[in-house]
């Protein structure tokens, strides 16, 4: 399956900033790349790029006053498989767990474990450890928060997702995450493109977030959001929360004013055979004796 990834992000700059981005496709799928996977600006700046702690290819520039455009379109090969199910992957023992790793049983800004520690355990306590105590936090999440466009905020946490009972996409992650880590699950959070393929097309294309569980010494992933497997995946970031993949960082004012992404099956011209006319004087055969 080939998907096409693009973004065009738009920003009024009112005086000369700093920025960051984290716009590329995560270096683990970049042998999948088909196209150049590179951050166009208007006006044309000088761009560097660089690998953050997380292992996450970032950019970062220097805006002038005035509009800027972040733009980049590239074609990437998917197996179009939906996301893998594995329900005997098991929990690993704190202490079995590889050193960098644990960063991901901690607190962070958006995801306050040691607030969960006692909710978490009276509500999953009982069910067995491994992927049926994953799946549960995500299926309690999926049917007790609703999706809500209207009640996004930068500054809500995952203790205020569980009270509010209404989020978006990045709240149902940090909910599950912080759940997660109060049972000694690793989790980390991750973002990246997310079409419709294989579902109904309902809302606007945009990035999309899930979140990662270190299970049987490697990480899967779940979507306490969709809570379903999903074909067409694309990462670009993972990090403790959502403060560690920001797509834009302006280090001063910078107002965004327009923002359109596309993630969708490119589907490649079929080729029509060309037609062979019979040679004068010869007949055609309808049909060929094997």
């Amino acid at each position: 399956m080939l998907i096409r990834l693009a973004y065009d992000i738009q920003f009024d700059i009112h005086a000369t900033v700093a920025m960051a981005a984290m716009l590329n496709v995560h270096p683990s799928r970049a042998h999948d790349l088909l196209q150049p996977d590179e951050l166009q600006t208007e006006p044309k700046l000088d761009v560097s790029s660089y690998i953050d702690s997380f292992g996450n290819r970032c950019t970062r520039f220097v805006a002038p006053p005035g509009p800027l455009r972040l733009s980049s379109s590239t074609l990437i090969r998917d197996s179009g498989l939906p996301d893998p199910v594995n329900p005997s992957a098991r929990e690993s023992a704190v202490g079995d767990l590889p050193d960098e790793i644990l960063r991901y049983l901690l607190n962070s800004r958006y995801c306050e474990v040691d607030r969960f520690s006692s909710i978490a355990f009276e509500i999953f306590g009982q069910i067995e450890p491994g992927w049926s105590r994953v799946q549960a936090i995500c299926d309690w999440i999926h049917y007790k928060v609703a999706f809500n466009y209207q009640h996004a905020r930068p500054t809500k946490t995952a203790m205020d997702v569980f009270t509010e009972r209404v989020g978006v996409c990045r709240d149902f992650q940090h909910l599950a995450i912080a759940f997660c880590r109060a049972l000694n699950i690793p989790a980390r959070y991750a973002s990246g493109y997310l079409g419709d393929i294989g579902v109904p097309a309902n809302l606007p294309m945009d990035f999309s977030a899930w979140f990662e569980v270190w299970l049987d010494n490697r990480w899967w992933t779940f979507d306490a959001r969709n809570n379903q497997p999903r074909i067409g995946r694309v990462l670009m970031a993972t990090g403790l929360d959502a403060a560690d993949v920001a797509m834009t960082t302006s280090f001063g004012r910078a107002d965004l004013r327009y923002f359109f992404v596309v993630t969708e099956e490119e589907i490649p011209p079929s080729v029509e055979p060309p037609v062979l006319e019979p040679p004068l004087g010869f007949d055609c055969p309808t049909s060929t004796p094997l």
